[in-house]
């Protein structure tokens, strides 16, 4: 059901915690299905060109982490802001961050896009490629860096609109842009014989086709209408960007290094090791898609009622989150992993050599999958209450303090089996990190509910 936001402040505030955060999940986890499904299908049409394709997407996935880590920096940075003075009733601040966050996103991204492109080569190198690698990188990268301003942009806005509690607008332009796009790849690789360069453009098209309607659907209904007028890059609201935006900077700009250090790890061991790997990142976003949806369905629960003072109902929301979370990754793990070579081989059909090491890397992956529901659900709930530092540690951890020592450690005294396990390592660490950091914040809000104290935001 659509709320218009004059009314979302009570919606948001009243209704039952569950529900809402199923309502709001719904649209959530369905652009993130997508849209991994979309990822998950450039790598399967890739697949069926050859082994160097495969890994050259994989390669130029650390690229697009980068520009996702912009995206979402200035997309989260801005809407728990704007969340929370929707919450607090604070409209004229919120249309002012709106306007920031969606051009200074904006600026960087073109300047990614030319930066990259004057760097191309050096890029591809430093990113991993193998000589054999380095031409399918070069081509394929030259092309997506073209969508990077499209790629920062539309997270902003699919951010803000989400935060605003209207997530089925969001989901439209993300889900439009991911059918587009498998679509575009079959016709563009294989019947236009265009190849690799064929997935790059798909992807750009999808990218600016999801701008565009992002665009036209954040001025329907009631929606912050992005203005330039509104463009306030102030200290204090750049302030609040950095503040907000930096745990999901810090994760997606991590992991883009982790991705690096991965490949270069596995290229040790041949292109099939990268090629497997890079199945395996790709296998296992789809299915944290699902919680990473659902807990983005959570965060504007959250941030409206710990922006009203109704800490119960946020911690209500977080237990709710992860205990679904939980069950979900603890049936797709016991329910995979029995079969991944199977699931390698959907990606990869006919190449013994990829499959025996995504089918390792894939069981390691499957047996710590439940943790993922207590990390992700926990980074999520800090970022959003403004607990910067504990959301930016935590975010830090997976992909970042503990995977990069481990994916030098680990190769060095397993050999291939430390590359496959190291993220699995990994997610353990993470785990045993969150539950100081979160505890200690949950308990911070029973205090204060007993109180009687409301935060000013």
């Amino acid at each position: 059901m659509m709320h218009h936001s004059k009314d979302n402040y009570t919606y948001l505030t009243t209704a039952s915690v569950p529900r809402l955060v199923i309502s709001l999940a719904i649209p959530t986890i369905i652009s993130m299905l997508v849209t991994s499904f979309y990822n998950m299908a450039d790598t399967y049409f890739v697949g069926k060109i050859n082994t160097q394709s495969t890994a050259a997407v994989g390669i130029v996935f650390s690229v697009m982490s980068i520009i996702q880590a912009i995206g979402f920096f200035f997309g989260h940075g801005s809407g728990n802001y704007i969340s929370r003075k929707l919450g607090a009733k604070e409209l004229d601040n919120a249309h002012k961050m709106a306007a920031t966050g969606f051009f200074l996103a904006l600026f960087m991204g073109a300047m990614l896009t030319v930066v990259g492109l004057l760097l191309l080569t050096p890029l591809s190198l430093a990113l991993g490629s193998t000589p054999t690698i380095l031409p399918y990188t070069e081509r394929y990268l030259g092309i997506v860096l073209l969508g990077a301003p499209f790629m920062t942009s539309s997270l902003v806005l699919n951010n803000q609109i989400r935060f605003q509690g209207n997530a089925s607008y969001a989901m439209v332009g993300i889900v439009t842009g991911a059918v587009i796009n498998v679509i575009l790849d079959p016709i563009l690789i294989f019947g236009l014989d265009m190849g690799i360069s064929g997935a790059a453009w798909a992807t750009v098209i999808s990218q600016m086709c999801s701008f565009t309607l992002l665009l036209f659907m954040s001025r329907r209904g009631e929606n912050i209408r992005i203005s330039f007028s509104n463009f306030t890059p102030s200290r204090s609201f750049i302030k609040e960007i950095i503040g907000g935006g930096s745990p999901s900077l810090a994760r997606q700009g991590l992991a883009c290094v982790a991705t690096i250090l991965l490949n270069i790890a596995a290229g040790a061991y041949g292109d099939a090791a990268i090629a497997g790997m890079s199945i395996v990142t790709r296998i296992a976003m789809f299915i944290n898609a699902f919680l990473i949806g659902f807990g983005q369905g959570f965060q504007p629960v959250c941030g409206f009622n710990y922006g009203a003072g109704l800490y119960a109902r946020v911690r209500q929301g977080f237990w709710f989150s992860v205990k679904v979370g939980f069950v979900f990754l603890l049936v797709c793990a016991v329910s995979g992993i029995g079969y991944a070579e199977e699931i390698v081989e959907l990606f990869r059909k006919g190449d013994p050599a990829v499959i025996a090491v995504g089918a390792a890397a894939l069981r390691w992956q499957f047996i710590t999958f439940p943790l993922g529901s207590w990390i992700i659900v926990s980074n999520m709930m800090l970022q959003t209450i403004r607990k910067p530092v504990r959301a930016t540690l935590l975010s830090s951890a997976r992909q970042g303090l503990f995977f990069i020592p481990l994916i030098f450690i680990l190769p060095h005294f397993l050999g291939l089996q430390g590359v496959e396990m190291c993220q699995a390592c990994s997610d353990v660490l993470s785990f045993l990190l969150a539950i100081p950091l979160t505890c200690g914040v949950l308990s911070e809000m029973k205090r204060k509910e007993k109180l009687g104290n409301v935060p000013t935001t």
